[in-house]
C-alpha cells in the first residue's frame, strides 16, 4: 500500500502559511482547524519548512509570551523530511518513527501536493487490519462448511 491510497480521502484542501506569518497567526489557524502541524512556504511556494504544535510550545518555553510575536521563521523546521504518493506506508511510518514527527509533507516534482499525518497512516492501517480479519473470517467460515 502506498501514500497515493491514504490521500485519495483526503479532501484536497491544503493549509499553509509564510516563513513571516507570526507565531500567533500559526496558533490560531493551528487551533481552529484541529489540525498540528501547516508546510511553510516562500513567495514562490515553495516548501521551505514545516511549523507544529511542538514547535510552537517550545517557542512559548523559551520566549515566554514573546513568542506569539515570533516569525515562523524562526521556529519552524527547516529540515524537513518529505515522501513521495509511491512511497510505501511501512516507509513512511519509519520516517516518522525515526524522524520522532508526526506530519510528513507528501511532494511530486518538487510541488507540495498534501500533508500526511499519523493518524492518517493509523487510521489507515486499521481499516485495511479490519480487512483483512474480515477476509479470513470469511476463509474460515467457508472451509467450515465445507
Amino acid at each position: 500500500m502506498s501514500v497515493k491510497n491514504i490521500l485519495k480521502d483526503h479532501g484536497g484542501h491544503l493549509i499553509t502559511c509564510r516563513p513571516e506569518d507570526t507565531i500567533d497567526t500559526v496558533a490560531t489557524i493551528l487551533a481552529s482547524k484541529k489540525i498540528g502541524a501547516l508546510p511553510v512556504r516562500d513567495a514562490e511556494r515553495n516548501l521551505v519548512g514545516i511549523i507544529s504544535e511542538r514547535d510552537v510550545v517550545r517557542g512559548m518555553a523559551e520566549k515566554g509570551s514573546a513568542s506569539v510575536n515570533l516569525k515562523v521563521r524562526d521556529l519552524m523546521t527547516a529540515d524537513v523530511a518529505t515522501c513521495l504518493p509511491e512511497d510505501s506506508i511501512k516507509d513512511v511510518m519509519e520516517i516518522m518513527a525515526r524522524r520522532h514527527i508526526r506530519h510528513l509533507p507528501v511532494m511530486e516534482d518538487g510541488n507540495l501536493l498534501d500533508m500526511l499525518s499519523q493518524r492518517d497512516v493509523m487510521e489507515y492501517r486499521l481499516e485495511a487490519t479490519e480487512l483483512e480479519a474480515n477476509v479470513l473470517r470469511d476463509r474460515v467460515r467457508v472451509m467450515g462448511s465445507v
